[in-house]
């Protein structure tokens, strides 16, 4: 087997696909309205799936998690910690829900977090001072 990508199952796919599209600069292979969406950041694959979407497709409700939660996170890598800084106030600026400000870690990485548009951790970061 061979990783393809990773997916999210999210409950507005249009708030979603503009956050990530607008906000952190994915690539956007379809339209917001439909129920999967392929977005593309540095090669990687990243997929969207509408809940309702899925449960239809297999016949089963699941649960979610809610809120600014810890379910999970995306790491984003800027190249630098003067970069960290900028890109967090730039993200929040443009409508992301900051969690952490930047911070220099003990194990040497500058790194923030922020939420998107529903709960979901994204961090930033670079180990580059």
């Amino acid at each position: 087997m061979r990783l393809d990508g990773f997916g999210i199952f999210v409950k507005d796919m249009a708030i979603m696909v503009r956050f990530y599209r607008d906000v952190l600069g994915f690539e956007i292979t379809e339209s917001e309205d439909t129920p999967n969406v392929h977005l593309i950041k540095d090669g990687t694959l990243f997929m969207f799936f509408g809940r309702n979407a899925i449960e239809n497709m297999t016949g089963k409700k699941f649960n979610y998690a809610q809120g600014i939660n810890g379910h999970y996170e995306i790491a984003l890598s800027v190249e630098n910690y003067s970069a960290v800084d900028i890109t967090f106030n730039e993200v929040v600026s443009k409508g992301a829900v900051p969690v952490m400000e930047p911070q220099t870690q003990p194990w040497g990485q500058r790194t923030c977090y922020i939420a998107d548009p529903e709960g979901n951790l994204v961090e930033i970061g670079s180990f580059t001072e």
